[in-house]
């Protein structure tokens, strides 16, 4: 029994044996600090110094609070804060309300003001409305910015000068010509010399510029404006830090309730917009950088408002300014390939060590050059790019009311009125539709431009009634909104219309747009290609037609070319039109604007899937040989997607036998890849109507090969053998391949029909795909497509040479 049970001693000390074909356990985890994380910390601390007491004294509280925010926003935001690469702390953008707080409540009761902002981000937080703060038009945001860049420029312009700022941007503005009469030069050659460095540095050209335009402008701005009034001996005056033991903290508000309450709201409103941004943008900047794909999380915004929150009440805590996401230091983050929240919190300690250890040399620096860097981050601020876009997108009548607000009222009357005016703007668009009615060639064309609410109905049910009984109509919806009530106006018309004898089509610009939806069939949503004519918004026509508001537009259809029009119900009618906007488009800028449409519409639908496809590789079921005629669109007439065809197309569908001394090995050695290695089940070739390579064929002289595409079709010689073009419909046609039902309407339909049987037996010749059929691994197929009737025909052999049957359409549900 002894040697069955273990002794005391022995099973305490096989108790703590790791298991068999386990790694031993190691030791505890070290704290590590990647490389990367280093020097993006001390590129962010280089520019995070100067703009730190640049804001402060801009506020006018004291030059250690900037510091102080900048330490807490990096430590405590970085640590908490659900995105890991944004740098929080003093931001220009809190500049003028922090500055009216300062002015009308004194420092103390500043700091308790952030503190309590800083409580009001946490409940924000708690309640995770984070993602609704970014419902606050873009338009707004920019305004505000922009007004706060301006009251910024204007009142550091006094500095610059020498002079004290006043309390508001009129005053400023009102004093500014007695400043300039009595301007300091030093302080005038200070700022200048500040503002030429922090202009030239990142255009130093060739490979020192290269290597020194690493190091941030703004260092570089402050320290040689440092250094020409040290070594000059400019008397000007400079940083002042008082000893930490005399740093004013926060104490209890004191104030009127509702005006402390409104600065309170203002402080959590302009933080919280300004740090969510700022977070969607750090998004954006690593969704760009393909190495930290996986590394760095997506933002979570609800627990950034919890980190700006926690961060805003240790900073007002212990003195500091109030605390946001700052784009300048996130966006040098970024580049200077931060991969983690780690850059962030060194750059807080750095920030700290020279609060500590560099007060000296930060005594040496100028105020004038601190305001002409923060004067240049004010100007920064109106971006023209903003202007732009918000100009393109028709608001910026918000944007010009919100910056006019901020800076002559304040931020929060400034963003209020530009709320106000967003909201009155959106009402208008709203209610603004215009409906025109008009007769092309007896098609009666109803455009609509705008939403369709209930207060448009009266409108488009009076411009309907216009469409005489039993005529051809086309409704064109140019919106993207349209409510209960004119839902039921324009269904109860089209039913109406199509019971007397009419028909109706209704479109719009967006793929889809139908007032009669497919039904759901077995769980399925798909919805069947809608008409080409939509696929891009053409421009507005050019020449005779251009007198009506509806004209005859150029499209596009599967195959088509400029100058096909589009008849009524998405169908197209060959001829030219002399509006065709379209037609004088660039062919790379149309290439273009389709990649932006199915990035921006297809592209989010198809990601999943095509991220299961990039990992799992290629498998499709079946090899499609087809011809590489722009009209056949093999996924639509299959009803494919991404991943089931392994498509080959070339001019004529054909497949070269093997070995001939005319051979093609790019169509041979695909077909090998499919039947080899995908293991394909099924090889389909597919001719078509109108096919111009059979035309060519057809008027080709045998001896003429002198060209590449005349050499090509030399591999539909034994098609054109299998078919002549001088057989009647007797009954010697019929043992060769053609329709069910029907006679090859020409020489050109009956070589394409023989065609695909020949390449088929082409097939067969293949080494690969002769071993496959034997096994019993793949199987052949002959297609036959009509692209004037949109019907696909199946080859079914049988002793008369193949007969093609039409595919008929089932129900899915049978």
């Amino acid at each position: 029994m002894s040697a069955c049970v273990p002794a005391r001693a022995d099973s305490a000390r096989t108790k703590h044996v790791h298991p068999p074909h386990s790694p031993p356990p190691g030791g505890p985890r070290r704290f590590r600090i990647a490389g990367a994380d280093v020097s993006a910390a001390i590129a962010v601390f280089l520019i995070a110094l100067p703009l730190s007491l640049g804001i402060a004294l801009a506020t006018g509280a004291p030059l250690q609070a900037g510091l102080v925010a900048a330490a807490v926003g990096g430590i405590v935001a970085g640590r908490i804060g659900g995105c890991p690469l944004q740098v929080s702390g003093p931001a220009a953008g809190l500049t003028v309300v922090t500055a009216d707080l300062i002015q009308q409540y004194g420092w103390r009761t500043t700091c308790a003001i952030t503190v309590l902002a800083g409580i009001a981000q946490l409940g924000l937080g708690c309640l995770r409305v984070a993602r609704s703060a970014l419902a606050v038009s873009p338009a707004i945001v920019h305004g505000m910015l922009a007004g706060i860049g301006v009251t910024i420029a204007v009142a550091q312009l006094h500095i610059v000068l020498g002079g004290t700022p006043q309390s508001s941007v009129p005053d400023n503005l009102v004093a500014l010509p007695a400043q300039l009469a009595n301007l300091h030069p030093a302080d005038v050659a200070v700022s200048v010399l500040t503002l030429t460095l922090l202009l030239l540095w990142p255009r130093l050209p060739g490979r020192a510029g290269e290597i020194l335009g690493k190091l941030p402008a703004a260092l570089i701005a402050v320290a040689g404006a440092t250094a020409v009034a040290a070594l000059t001996g400019l008397r000007l005056p400079k940083v002042d830090l008082p000893s930490w033991s005399s740093h004013a903290l926060a104490s209890l508000p004191e104030g009127p309730v509702l005006g402390l309450v409104a600065a309170v709201l203002t402080t959590t409103l302009v933080c919280s917009v300004q740090s969510l941004l700022g977070a969607v943008a750090v998004d954006k900047l690593v969704s760009a950088r393909p190495v930290l794909t996986g590394r760095v999380k997506r933002s979570d915004l609800d627990r950034e408002l919890l980190g700006q929150g926690a961060a805003n009440i240790v900073s007002g805590s212990l003195g500091g300014l109030p605390i946001a996401g700052v784009a300048v230091r996130s966006s040098a983050n970024v580049a200077a390939g931060a991969v983690s929240r780690n850059s962030t919190m060194l750059h807080g300690v750095l920030v700290v060590i020279a609060a500590l250890l560099m007060v000296p040399a930060l005594e040496l620096i100028p105020l004038a050059s601190l305001a002409a860097l923060v004067m240049a981050v004010g100007l920064k601020m109106v971006s023209l790019n903003h202007i732009r876009t918000v100009t393109r997108h028709r608001e910026v009548l918000v944007y010009a009311v919100t910056t006019c607000g901020v800076v002559f009222l304040g931020v929060l009357e400034g963003v209020a009125l530009g709320i106000a005016v967003a909201v009155g703007v959106a009402l208008h668009r709203l209610t603004r539709t215009r409906i025109t009615h008009d007769d092309t060639e007896g098609v009666h064309h109803v455009h609509v431009r705008g939403q369709l609410t209930f207060l448009a109905v009266p409108r488009l049910s009076r411009i309907l009634h216009q469409v005489p009984q039993g005529a051809d109509a086309v409704v064109e919806l140019d919106g993207s909104f349209m409510d209960h009530a004119a839902y039921e106006t324009l269904q109860d018309w089209q039913k109406t219309h199509t019971a007397h004898g009419g028909s109706v089509d209704i479109t719009g610009r967006r793929p889809g747009t139908r007032i009669s939806e497919p039904a759901e069939v077995d769980g399925c949503r798909c919805r069947p290609w809608t008409p080409w004519r939509n696929h891009q918004c053409e421009r507005p026509p050019k020449g005779p037609a251009s007198g009506t508001d509806r004209q005859t537009t150029t499209a596009r259809t599967p195959g088509g070319s400029p100058g096909t029009t589009t008849g009524p119900n998405g169908r197209g009618a060959t001829g030219t039109s002399p509006a065709s906007g379209a037609a004088d488009e660039p062919p790379a800028h149309e290439l273009a604007r389709g990649i932006s449409a199915f990035h921006r519409n297809t592209g989010p639908l198809m990601r999943r899937e095509l991220a299961r496809l990039a990992r799992e590789g290629q498998q499709p079921s079946q090899l499609f040989l087809t011809c590489a005629d722009s009209r056949v669109v093999t996924s639509m007439i299959t009803s494919s997607g991404p991943g089931d065809l392994f498509v080959v197309r070339n001019v004529g569908n054909f497949v070269p036998l093997p070995g001939e001394e005319s051979g093609d090995d790019s169509v041979g050695a695909a077909i090998e890849y499919a039947v080899d290695v995908l293991k394909v089940r099924s090889i389909t070739v597919c001719g078509h109507s109108g096919c111009g390579a059979m035309q060519a064929l057809l008027g080709a002289d045998p001896g003429g090969a002198s060209t590449p595409l005349q050499r090509w079709l030399r591999h539909g010689v034994p098609s054109l053998e299998r078919a002549p073009a001088d057989l009647d419909t007797g009954g010697e046609d019929r043992a060769r391949p053609r329709l069910a039902g029907r006679a090859p309407a020409d020489a050109a339909e009956r070589l394409c029909l023989a065609n695909v049987v020949q390449q088929l037996e082409h097939l067969r010749a293949h080494e690969s795909v002769a071993r496959a059929l034997d096994a019993g691994d793949v199987e052949l197929h002959g297609m036959y497509f009509h692209v004037g009737e949109a019907q696909s025909y199946l080859l079914s052999e049988d002793a008369d040479g193949g007969v093609f049957q039409l595919v008929r359409e089932t129900n899915p549900t049978a």
